[in-house]
């Protein structure tokens, strides 16, 4: 195996890199790298490396600028998707691409599996949706997984974009006043906790459409009051709907993923999403403590 990963300084990309433990080589690429959105350092770029695989986490994620940027969202998340994936097709190389649980319209109480219609509320889940269309495009030879509510290190690293702990973590001890969503229903999920499997999977599944989450469901308000529980933080937290919150962009009211694929192959073991949360906040602490240990 020999895996071209785009993205690599991202959450996801991050722990996909160091997780990587299969018998061959990881070409870890950031977006100084390669611009996804430049076809001709694509093209350049994978025919230099010749990959046997080629991980693409490199996605506009501003869920309520899209809302106002429908061209940039698109550009990133559905054609530069078709781009890979036409590169893939000429190299004979694996695409394997993110999406999100916001394809679906959240009408529903009880999970959606890998086949079930999907019904996108903003141009962000439009978006993602297309680039799930073009990776699968013409009977093409790719690993599509959908994931939720995404935290992980890979911020604290790289110095990039905060996740929602981390977001509520600064508000907490900043002292301001927070308010959450409190009818919306995912599942938190750990990044490091999800690369592993994705390695699972392509060493031992077919390619297709896969949901990939922790275990378990809550709300963004109770995610919120968890995360200060464990952390010992007592800010001042208040629930509202989402219509009070007021977003630009429609997020699904139910958004939970069943693991049917995941289960065939006897893979779906992924804990729960309380205690990948336990796990997190410790690496995190250790991953904050480091500076200060090295003398750096």
């Amino acid at each position: 195996m020999r895996c071209a990963l785009i993205g690599a300084a991202g959450q996801l990309g991050y722990d996909l890199a160091r997780t990587f433990a299969l018998p061959g080589e990881l070409n870890a690429l950031t977006r100084a790298d390669l611009d996804v959105l430049d076809r001709a350092a694509v093209d350049r770029v994978l025919h230099g490396l010749r990959p046997t695989h080629v991980l693409n986490t490199a996605a506009y994620n501003l869920v309520d600028r899209a809302e106002d940027e429908r061209a940039q969202a698109f550009a990133l998340n559905a054609e530069a998707v078709g781009v890979l994936g036409d590169v893939c097709d000429a190299i004979g190389a694996t695409l394997v691409h993110f999406s999100t649980d916001y394809v679906f319209d959240g009408r529903r109480s009880t999970p959606y599996a890998e086949d079930d219609a999907p019904g996108p509320l903003s141009v962000y889940a439009e978006s993602k949706l297309e680039g799930e269309r073009r990776a699968l495009a013409n009977g093409r030879r790719a690993f599509v997984f959908r994931v939720c509510g995404l935290f992980g290190v890979g911020p604290a690293v790289s110095g990039r974009r905060a996740n929602f702990v981390d977001l509520m973590l600064r508000l907490a001890r900043d002292g301001q006043p927070i308010r959450v969503v409190a009818d919306q229903v995912l599942t938190p999920s750990y990044t490091l906790d999800l690369a592993s499997k994705v390695w699972r999977v392509l060493e031992r599944g077919g390619p297709g459409l896969y949901h990939l989450t922790s275990g378990g469901a809550t709300s963004w308000y109770d995610f919120a009051r968890e995360i200060f529980r464990l952390s010992g933080l007592a800010p001042s937290l208040a629930a509202v709907t989402a219509a009070e919150y007021g977003a630009r962009a429609r997020r699904p009211a139910y958004s939970v993923l069943s693991h049917r694929r995941l289960a065939a192959m006897g893979e779906d073991d992924l804990r729960p999403w309380q205690e990948a949360l336990v796990a997190y906040l410790r690496e995190r602490e250790t991953v904050s403590a480091r500076p200060a240990r090295d003398g750096s």
